[in-house]
């Protein structure tokens, strides 16, 4: 039994057809890498300027926002998780001495807290019995903040949706492209504020162009944003849930 050998031409031919199949394959897996913005929404082809605008148009036509994570001030560390909307929002607030509920409605703005935060009062005041009373009085009931209290401003200010995303979406000097990531399962690109102190934006690769999280610059905090658009209804407390402190709201408010 005699075996066929293929003529060399043939062989080379072969051989030829598959370097150049090779070589083919690659070429096109090189090309499908070297366009990260495929199956996204294009806008990480833009200009960091281009995104930054794109990004801020997104926010401000949205009609709710999520906001978890921390926010570092002068006046120190807040955590918060809360949820907004044109008219009003809710959720928690947690400072260095204390944890409190929010809630605000239009104008009218309540706190919710336990008997601790209630009983905190200025040093000589701290154990007395008008503290105690206070906390025993007022614990995980909703106390609606008077507008003249000096705490209004700045527990308002928690819940305004316009106020915090204006903060938040404004990147300070000259603003840069940075690198791809992901924020959870969305892929997202970065803009930068200039010399590292502007603060960055992570903004969604997917669908509508959302701010997905926000670093402050020098270490000021880092803010998650989510469920935009989403839709989440506010209702007054109960009137046997609320009551009337009756005085200036302690200072571990602010």
């Amino acid at each position: 039994m005699t075996s066929f050998v293929p003529p060399v031409r043939t062989r080379r031919r072969t051989a030829l057809a598959v370097v150049l199949c090779a070589g083919l394959t690659t070429a096109l897996t090189a090309c499908g890498d070297e366009d990260p913005d495929k199956g996204t929404n294009g806008i990480g082809r833009l200009s960091a300027t281009q995104i930054e605008k794109k990004t801020q148009a997104a926010a401000d036509s949205a009609d709710a926002v999520r906001l978890a994570g921390t926010l570092v001030s002068k006046g120190g560390a807040y955590k918060l998780n809360m949820r907004l909307k044109e008219d009003g929002g809710t959720g928690s607030v947690t400072s260095k001495d204390s944890t409190f509920e929010l809630l605000r409605i239009g104008d009218a703005v309540y706190l919710k807290a336990d008997s601790g935060f209630w009983s905190h009062q200025d040093k000589d005041e701290r154990n007395s019995a008008t503290g105690a009373a206070a906390g025993d009085k007022l614990q995980d009931k909703y106390v609606k903040v008077p507008q003249g209290d000096p705490t209004y401003k700045q527990l308002r200010g928690f819940t305004d949706m316009k106020t915090l995303l204006d903060g938040m979406l404004t990147l300070h000097g000259k603003v840069n492209k940075g690198d791809r990531g992901k924020v959870g399962s969305v892929r997202t690109v970065q803009i930068l504020g200039g010399k590292g102190e502007g603060g960055a934006l992570d903004v969604s690769l997917k669908g509508t162009p959302y701010p997905l999280r926000f670093a402050r610059g020098g270490g000021g905090g880092i803010i998650t944003l989510t469920d935009w658009g989403l839709d989440f209804t506010l209702k007054a407390p109960a009137k046997g849930d609320t009551v009337d402190y009756g005085r200036q709201l302690p200072k571990s408010a602010s």
